[in-house]
């Protein structure tokens, strides 16, 4: 496990040298972590596999896998260098598709806004974005990390950053809320179950789980909710936030937001597409996986039955 000085380590270095210099540093140690990477490049060439629809190559796969982990190093370069970026320089780094929905729900004594959004490219340039650029207050709920000191350590980077920043767990509900209230932009990382109480999806092809939250919270209180994603085009980062997905209460809660997770997931499917080398998903997320991997299949998956 990398301990919270390697971080800090990679963080005074990304700052301090040439942003080209940087730059390639992070995709020469992202191409040799592909090469070694294990399990985790086994999910991803897996991956890459579902988006592309077909079994790649042994030498194309290798080469995808390695290309993704290039990706996955400057996605933490560019994080590290953030806080220091000036407010001109973070506008000419970002386009945009959708913003005005933003804008339109978010703010004092609005709704507020919630974004789905899958593990793809570089979120946090667009949320300094928005903080920064046209003043949206911006709550993201995260995966808890260990050891604490490590998560206390991204958490302080990202509220530099003008975020506001909750580990998932029992109390994430009550603060998704409140930051709601106060007419917040919600981001949630929910493309894996990270705690197996999801409801079941057909994602890319196989059945698996994805976290009801999201949908739940829509429902609930009528918040717009908009599956959206943000990834380097261009030699930019180029955010894309579509219309928010229709919502109505037809039936039971439980359907309801089953129906919803699976329009998430079929959203998921399309900006994934766009830029499959920039999707830094390195854990089993199907029941497939952990077959592939020789593990025993959690138990919330294998309630999928069979075919999956």
């Amino acid at each position: 496990m990398v301990g919270v000085g390697a971080y800090k380590a990679g963080a005074f270095l990304a700052r301090r040298v040439p942003d080209g210099v940087a730059t390639a540093a992070a995709r020469m140690g992202g191409f040799g972590a592909g090469m070694i990477a294990g399990d985790a490049g086994t999910i991803v060439g897996r991956n890459l596999e579902r988006v592309y629809g077909r079994k790649l190559g042994s030498t194309e796969k290798r080469r995808k896998v390695a290309e993704t982990f290039e990706w996955y190093g400057r996605y933490y370069v560019e994080s590290f260098r953030l806080p220091e970026v000036g407010i001109e320089e973070l506008d000419r780094g970002f386009s945009y598709d959708g913003v005005g929905t933003i804008e339109e729900h978010c703010g004092p004594g609005k709704t507020g806004g919630i974004l789905a959004l899958p593990h793809l490219g570089s979120w946090e340039w667009a949320a300094f974005w928005l903080a920064r650029v046209i003043n949206v207050k911006v709550t993201a709920i995260v995966e808890p990390l260990q050891p604490p000191e490590l998560f206390d350590w991204f958490v302080g980077l990202r509220e530099s950053l003008g975020m506001e920043i909750h580990p998932l767990g029992p109390d994430a509900s009550k603060q998704i809320l409140a930051a709601l209230k106060q007419g917040h932009l919600v981001c949630l990382l929910c493309d894996r179950d990270l705690q197996g109480n999801g409801v079941p999806v057909t994602f890319f092809g196989e059945k698996t789980t994805l976290p009801a939250g999201p949908a739940t919270l829509a429902l609930r209180t009528g918040v717009p909710l908009m599956p959206s994603a943000v990834f380097w085009r261009d030699n930019a980062r180029h955010g894309q936030c579509g219309r928010p997905l229709e919502i109505e209460r037809t039936g039971r809660l439980r359907d309801d937001v089953q129906r919803v997770t699976q329009m998430i997931a079929d959203d998921f499917e399309r900006l994934i597409r766009q830029a499959p080398e920039q999707w830094h998903l390195l854990n089993p997320n199907w029941p497939s996986d952990y077959v592939a991997l020789g593990r025993e299949v959690p138990e919330h998956l294998q309630r999928l039955g069979e075919g999956t």
